[in-house]
């Protein structure tokens, strides 16, 4: 931390604080979903949710004013300090935690450290206390690196579906494995790890949809260029729709084949709900069901996806949550 250590029985209450925060400002729907799983595990998926965004916020940043210092720079330190956190076993013990980077080095030092401890701190502790795998954490960051210009790796344009879902492993993959130990499970945890990750993929290609227009602002096609070939498309079509914020008929007909591709991960997911512990199964659906709607909205603008951007209405939001949470309460007292 710079300049102050709190011990860590101190820091962790505002560390998820402020991860809550995050969750709630920043992922809506995702947001929604937690709050139908109980007190004791929202506090940690707002930790992952926190440390996922954090670390996508400073990919974003790629290309822009210096004074926010290198993004693959800002990732390696965050991998460094998460990897000495976890080394030091110090969020367990309630010992001080380690030092979030060195004031001393560079521009990237300067901008206000506090928010990246606290998370870094909450999401140090929810590891230890579920016993998370760290490499499903260094995968992501890996996966991240792949969209800072100029890291190893870097691809900002994917030629094939199977290069697009080598990045979603690390990417979105590797985010559903993350949560498994926290939402709990009624089989091995290696049982439930394909519709996991299958669900994490759903969702992140969900995301490439929708964001198609805010993609090719920061310079990145994330559909894989052998889908969209063959309806006819390539990246000047794209852009040109997008520089007229319509859509071209060849794109609308690459797109709804995307969504029947995202719609059958969604599919594949599925089943695994079940075989999450039976409390955390309305938060997962709902989750589910929401973010799938995205791509409802998206054929029902006609694929306008260059004009707006696709968003679930608040009220059908709180109306499937509630449906959820009615069903399970319902199936609870029909099992008793």
């Amino acid at each position: 931390m710079t300049g102050d250590r709190l011990p860590g029985s101190a820091l962790l209450p505002l560390a998820y604080r402020e991860c809550r925060q995050i969750a709630a400002t920043h992922g809506r729907t995702y947001f929604l979903a937690t709050r139908l799983l109980s007190a004791e595990r929202r506090p940690a998926v707002h930790a992952l949710y926190a440390f996922a965004r954090m670390v996508d916020d400073i990919v974003d940043r790629a290309g822009g004013p210096a004074a926010h210092g290198d993004p693959a720079t800002e990732l390696d330190l965050i991998e460094r300090d998460l990897r000495a956190a976890l080394e030091s076993d110090t969020a367990s013990s309630g010992a001080p935690l380690p030092a979030v980077g060195n004031p001393g080095q560079g521009s990237s030092r300067e901008v206000d450290q506090r928010p990246r401890t606290l998370v870094l701190a909450a999401v140090t502790h929810t590891i230890h206390r579920y016993g998370i795998p760290a490499q499903h954490f260094w995968a992501f960051l890996d996966s991240m690196r792949m969209d800072v210009p100029g890291a190893p790796g870097f691809r900002n344009r994917y030629a094939t579906v199977a290069e697009l879902r080598e990045y979603m492993r690390g990417s979105a993959a590797a985010i559903g494995l993350q949560l498994l130990p926290v939402l709990g499970t009624v089989v091995p945890v290696a049982e439930a790890e394909p519709a996991a990750a299958a669900l994490g993929e759903a969702f992140q290609l969900t995301n490439f949809l929708r964001d198609v227009a805010e993609d090719l602002d920061r310079d990145r096609v994330y559909l894989p260029a052998d889908a969209l070939t063959a309806f006819g498309v390539d990246e000047n079509l794209l852009r040109e729709c997008h520089r007229t914020g319509r859509t071209d008929p060849r794109v609308r007909r690459a797109l709804a084949h995307l969504i029947a591709v995202d719609r059958d991960l969604y599919r594949r997911a599925e089943p695994g709900i079940d075989l999450l512990e039976p409390r955390v199964r309305p938060a997962i659906r709902t989750a589910a069901t929401l973010y799938a709607d995205i791509l409802r909205h998206i054929e029902r603008s006609d694929y306008a996806v260059f004009d707006h951007r696709a968003v679930v209405p608040r009220r059908h939001r709180l109306r499937v949550a509630a449906t959820e949470f009615t069903t399970a309460t319902l199936r609870s007292r029909l099992d008793r």
